[in-house]
């Protein structure tokens, strides 16, 4: 019976080894192309450095009273990863290379921990000493890497060429790769990756995380001490939120969620109804789509739009159709409701903010209808430029303006601070030439029915937007992003403008800046309050890279 079990063993074992004798063969065999054999030997060497790295190239250290295991892995974007077993990971753009470094957080170590709980004076040293410890396991970890790398290389090299001399060509060109990735991190290396950062798992669940817009800027000392206090509290290891600074309200901040292209999805309304609690929503912007055809049959859909918990502004998308717009009117019209709807330019007064938009001149539910294009967006918007510019010389000065398409919101660049559009179904946030910040949002419905038209579906995305209750300038932006249709995957990133970062000087606010009432202000005609620092347009705080969208 041995035997007989053992012949599929021999013949897939000799399969495998005439196969590695062919591919040895195919590297080492003489010929007329040099540049095969070059390029053999750097796929030999970048495999061998890789099984290195996945055999030996990982330290065990520990940080304060937590036991951590550091890994370095090959990457095509870089970063530095965090994995807090079981509350999720949390991900940061610390560097662009080849190699992205892996932080597991395996266990506390009871003994360390309890001394400190049993001495809290050693807390005021535990920062320098976590920092010593990063720093050394970090070394230890480069050390190890390298050797990791010489070897399996070197290894695997000798193995497939027998030739000591190839296998020494290999270890030195792996060298010089491993170098010349350092130095690429070494380069791009980004301090400041930890004010952005990205978290998933049950993190992304807890707002109180990310803290509020304004400490995150001016307070990171605080922070620094917070996420000291994360690692040595072993009484709220498993509950980490509660030991990062409190997300509470704060007064000195207007709290806006961008929400925008719903097309229908009933499950919208919980996310935004969720998303109003978690984060003390002063105001909701919606900018549109958020129907499919804009029948009236479809009107019911909009009947929990009262209820979210927060003053709903809503802005007419291509699948809006007019008889969508006197819908959400009506809403409006309840006694209680708290709905707006913008076009024509005509500002509304919510939470402290005066905002304006216009509808969406086209509307084109489906491909019977032929759309007119940009030429037709780009009209209204300069109509709704003529509007902001009135609003300006009276001295009534728009903080936001609202359009679908994003072709139509760019016309108000230089006349308002920040524009919010959608239609894309790809968030995207840019500056343009003259000043204002445009935000496009992708789809919180996730695309309606089209989320099941690929082959994953699209992801549910809004947005929170923090803006300073005197001066109605962008603080910092949270982008939410929830798995599509069947998933569960959470994302919170957090994103400041440029001025905002530590080290940074901030923008002087405009003179005759408006107050928050939206009454004259003594100096001339003011311009856009709070507006951030111009930089290159296509860029943020933090570049979203999204692929291209046509209009849906």
């Amino acid at each position: 019976m041995a035997s007989v079990g053992s012949t599929p063993l021999r013949a897939r074992t000799s399969r495998l080894r005439r196969a590695v004798a062919r591919v040895t063969a195919l590297l080492t065999a003489p010929g007329p192309h040099p540049w095969r054999r070059a390029a053999g030997l750097v796929a030999v060497t970048l495999l061998g450095a890789w099984l290195g790295l996945l055999v030996v190239g990982n330290v065990r250290t520990p940080v304060g009273p937590v036991d951590t295991t550091m890994t370095l892995r090959p990457s095509l974007t870089g970063g530095t990863k965090v994995n807090v077993s079981p509350l999720g990971a949390l991900e940061l753009s610390s560097h662009a290379a080849p190699l992205r470094l892996d932080v597991d957080v395996d266990q506390l170590d009871q003994q360390r921990a309890a001394a400190l709980v049993n001495h809290p004076e050693r807390i005021e040293g535990l920062e320098e000493e976590i920092s010593g410890d990063v720093r050394s396991g970090a070394l230890d970890l480069g050390l190890r890497s390298t050797v990791a790398v010489l070897t399996g290389s070197c290894a695997l090299a000798l193995a497939v060429y027998r030739r000591p001399r190839t296998a020494l060509a290999a270890g030195g060109l792996s060298l010089a790769l491993l170098v010349a990735s350092g130095a690429t991190a070494a380069a791009t290396w980004n301090p400041k990756s930890v004010l952005e950062p990205k978290f998933s798992g049950l993190l992304a669940s807890a707002p109180q995380v990310v803290g509020t817009a304004r400490s995150i800027a001016t307070e990171f000392d605080v922070y620094q001490k917070e996420l000291a206090r994360l690692v040595t509290n072993v009484t709220k290891l498993y509950d980490a939120t509660s030991t990062l600074p409190a997300y509470q309200p704060d007064p000195s901040t207007t709290r806006v969620l961008h929400v925008s292209d719903i097309h229908l999805n009933p499950a919208a309304w919980h996310i935004i109804r969720s998303l109003v609690e978690q984060y003390d929503i002063d105001v909701i912007i919606d900018s549109g789509d958020t129907m499919d055809h804009g029948t009236a049959a479809e009107n019911g859909f909009l009947d929990p739009i009262p209820d979210l918990g927060a003053p709903y502004v809503w802005v007419r998308g291509n699948h809006d159709s007019a008889t969508t717009q006197r819908a959400v009117g009506k809403l409006g019209d309840r006694d209680g409701a708290r709905v707006h709807v913008l076009d024509e330019g005509k500002p509304v007064d919510v939470a402290g903010l005066r905002i304006a938009g216009w509808g969406d001149p086209q509307f084109t539910p489906d491909r019977s209808v032929v759309p007119e294009g940009d030429p037709a967006e780009r009209a209204k918007g300069r109509k709704l430029a003529a509007a902001l510019r009135a609003q300006r010389a009276a001295r009534t000065p728009v903080d936001i303006a609202v359009g679908h398409n994003p072709q139509l919101a760019k016309e108000t660049d230089g006349l308002v601070p920040l524009a919010l559009a959608g239609h894309t179904h790809n968030r995207r946030t840019e500056m343009l030439p003259h000043g204002t910040r445009l935000m496009t949002q992708g789809s919180t419905g996730g695309s309606g029915l089209r989320a099941v038209e690929g082959a994953e579906p699209d992801k549910v995305q809004a947005s929170v937007l923090y803006l300073d209750r005197d001066t109605d300038r962008l603080q910092a932006w949270d982008e939410i992003t929830l798995g599509g249709l069947g998933l569960s995957k959470a994302e919170v990133s957090r994103h400041l403008p440029e001025d905002m970062e530590p080290g940074a000087s901030p923008s002087p606010s405009p003179s005759g800046s408006p107050s928050p009432s939206g009454s004259p202000s003594p100096a001339g005609s003011p311009s856009p309050a709070g507006s951030p620092s111009p930089s290159p347009a296509g860029t943020s705080g933090t570049p979203t890279r999204s692929s291209p969208a046509t209009g849906r």
